[in-house]
């Protein structure tokens, strides 16, 4: 059963809708009591960063997911802003982030950029996969996913960089450490191979 964390940003009905198709268990909710029941989370974001995470702090939910995903080993996938809630911090704002994978969110730079308008990095692109990850099983890296952001996560390791798609320079478009999983793409816009990202979380073991 996948909990999806609502807490006022994400695109969550079109997420819902695809879990919906493949019949794979799921409810959304903003209950800390709740989501305690989850096997596993969602974790969905739009916007810019200190707004977010300020909604996340403000729903009290945190303390819930850190003790789930921290000491429990629960699964977690965050997608778009809320794979960048992952990191510890953002140079789009102040707050701290969740820190439960290392590295910090940076503007992509536009003196790299080849084409207009630059940012933000916006359509469909085609990605490089920097190993065999249960998460892209499946997938047609080739086809890409659809992308929509100006940030992206700068991994401290590049061993929990997942996949990297190349927007003026490869940039990291997938994090994953342990239980802990991140997409800068949007699965919910991607077609099949955004389907089949969300069907392989539900099914990690």
């Amino acid at each position: 059963m996948i909990g999806i964390i609502q807490y006022g940003s994400g695109n969550v009905a079109a997420i819902m809708n695809i879990l919906k198709q493949r019949k794979i268990a799921h409810f959304l909710s903003g209950d800390p009591r709740e989501l305690e029941k989850a096997e596993r989370f969602i974790l969905p974001g739009v916007g810019a960063f200190d707004p977010t995470m300020e909604n996340l702090t403000n729903s009290g939910v945190i303390d819930v997911l850190n003790e789930q995903v921290l000491d429990k080993g629960k699964k977690v996938l965050g997608i778009c802003v809320g794979m960048h809630l992952l990191a510890e911090k953002s140079d789009e704002g102040e707050r701290p982030g969740l820190g439960w994978i290392k590295g910090t969110v940076r503007r992509i730079d536009k003196n790299t950029l080849e084409s207009k308008p630059h940012l933000p990095h916006m359509g469909w692109n085609d990605v490089t996969l920097t190993g065999d990850h249960a998460l892209f099983s499946k997938v047609d890296a080739k086809r890409g996913f659809y992308f929509l952001h100006s940030f992206y996560f700068d991994a401290l390791a590049d061993s929990h960089v997942s996949a990297r798609v190349h927007y003026g320079q490869d940039l990291p478009c997938a994090v994953e450490h342990k239980n802990v999983f991140g997409v800068q793409f949007h699965p919910e816009k991607s077609h099949s191979n955004g389907m089949q990202v969300l069907q392989n979380f539900a099914s990690i073991a």
